[in-house]
């Protein structure tokens, strides 16, 4: 804020914001509105050339101009007649500015982040859950949904842009919510989305090979993760039975730890994992408590150990967290069963990791007393090593398996599944056709056995050269050829 300026008022915010307020040390002109994309630009507003990874905001300031923007932030001067103001980098000066032009809401939510390569969905609606039940309203900002003042919305990405991702903690306040459980993802961290959030708490669910078509390394990758720990979060919750875990917790000086596997500050014995759900006694600063979880496999217990340590971390009562987490029920897409009278298991699942892959393939193991299948793909311009390892791990954990398209954006379908097959082997089976290749393993699917669908969980349309979408969801499709085949044997 600007010397001498009050903070933006709580509640409902004026029309107008004086630049000094929102970029300190800028002249003191009225904004009406912060814009990064020149579409969207309204009289009035600021705007943030960010350089992008395709096109650059610097080149479309005259355009911003033309629409209204009263004044521009910017990494180098351009050619328009408004005032410049020049930071060395948009991105961060944008999150900055964002908080304050919103009154900076995370200074009274109590948000809690979660990140990790697998696992963050669940354990942010988890998180989400136990706030509630202490009877604290708690918004949501993730891959599935978006929940602000109770109300259900979609999602583009992960964690929005600084603009839409402030502008959402501020609709939380004035809606009354007083807690919000955020996805943070690797993207959003390194390219400072997240950067003005106070966060309340902080959770390290795991790191495994994604996303190496933008980070540059596994380093980098955990690197970007870690920028959440250095955010001073009031408590660090670290999966210590992941490797980076291990090292981010000995890197923290006062982390809480949570292990399926060793000594932590929360671990977990005597657990059992089944089509019912799950049951383990967790070991607490408390002490012990038997738990029990509608969420099946393993994978699924770390995620509760999470949620409950960083609940516990807020202020969540103990005894409040073991009954909410016997109901936190199931997170569409993740590890999402579709049952149409059969007499085997057909499991949706968001899979798209080399390791999201091999955690739920061992727990279809432990569900059924057949076979397991699998019919997975994987995204086009996407990080392309991970493909013939989720073909090795695939065609080594699984009897039978389908190879299949998934996203292949701009790539081509039968070249992406090639990659696949590197790792898979050339005799596995394989169908362009998503809708044709869950029918197939369907099809081929006796009573006993588990049927799991990997890649695309709770997506809704599948994704195709020039930005084309159409209508696909892994659920409806596996319950329609259900129905046609429960048809067909009568």
């Amino acid at each position: 804020m600007g010397a001498g300026r009050p903070a933006a008022p709580k509640g409902n915010l004026p029309p107008k914001m004086l630049m000094d307020e929102v970029i300190p040390g800028a002249p003191p002109l009225e904004v009406a509105s912060l814009s990064y994309d020149h579409r969207r630009v309204a009289p009035g507003a600021l705007f943030f050339c960010v350089p992008g990874f395709t096109r650059d905001g610097h080149d479309f300031a005259a355009e911003a101009v033309a629409a209204g923007a009263v004044a521009l932030v910017v990494q180098r001067r351009v050619e328009v007649d408004v005032p410049q103001i020049v930071v060395p980098d948009v991105r961060a000066a944008m999150a900055q500015a964002a908080a304050r032009f919103n009154g900076d809401p995370t200074a009274e939510l109590s948000v809690v982040g979660v990140t990790g390569t697998n696992g963050k969905t669940t354990t942010a609606f988890l998180v989400r859950a136990l706030l509630e039940a202490q009877g604290r309203r708690c918004g949501l900002l993730g891959t599935v949904k978006s929940v602000i003042g109770g109300v259900e919305h979609e999602v583009v990405r992960t964690t929005p842009e600084a603009i839409e991702l402030q502008h959402d903690f501020r609709a939380m306040l004035d809606a009354g919510d007083v807690a919000c459980a955020i996805e943070v993802s690797s993207h959003a961290l390194e390219l400072h989305r997240a950067d003005a959030i106070h966060f309340a708490a902080a959770i390290f669910t795991n790191l495994t090979h994604d996303h190496l078509d933008f980070h540059p390394s596994m380093e980098d990758y955990f690197l970007a993760k870690r920028r959440l720990f250095t955010m001073a979060p009031g408590a660090s919750v670290i999966n210590v039975d992941d490797l980076y875990g291990r090292r981010l917790a000995a890197e923290l000086e006062h982390p809480i730890t949570f292990s399926l596997e060793g000594e932590a500050t929360y671990s977990a014995t005597d657990l059992r994992t089944g089509l019912r759900g799950s049951r383990f006694t967790a070991l607490t600063p408390d002490g012990a408590v038997e738990l029990r979880s509608p969420l099946r496999g393993r994978f699924n217990v770390a995620n509760v150990l999470g949620a409950l340590a960083a609940a516990r971390a807020v202020g969540v009562e103990l005894a409040t967290a073991v009954e909410a987490i016997a109901t936190a029920g199931q997170v569409p897409g993740r590890f999402e069963p579709v049952q149409e009278g059969q007499g085997f298991e057909v499991l949706v699942d968001y899979a798209h990791t080399p390791d999201s892959l091999e955690n739920v393939l061992r727990a279809a193991r432990d569900l059924g007393n057949g076979r397991v299948h699998v019919v997975f793909g994987a995204g086009g311009d996407r990080d392309r090593d991970k493909r013939p390892l989720m073909g090795e791990i695939a065609a080594r954990l699984a009897d039978r398996v389908i190879v299949t398209s998934d996203n292949p954006r701009s790539e081509e379908p039968a070249e992406i599944i090639r990659e696949i097959l590197v790792g898979a082997g050339d005799d596995v089976p394989w169908l362009e056709d998503r809708r044709a290749a869950i029918a197939e393993a369907i099809a081929g699917a006796d009573d006993g056995d588990v049927v799991v669908i990997a890649g695309k969980g709770h997506e809704q349309g599948q994704e195709f050269a020039a930005g084309v979408k159409i209508p696909f969801d892994d659920v409806e499709v596996a319950r329609e050829v259900l129905r046609t085949r429960a048809l067909s044997r009568t």
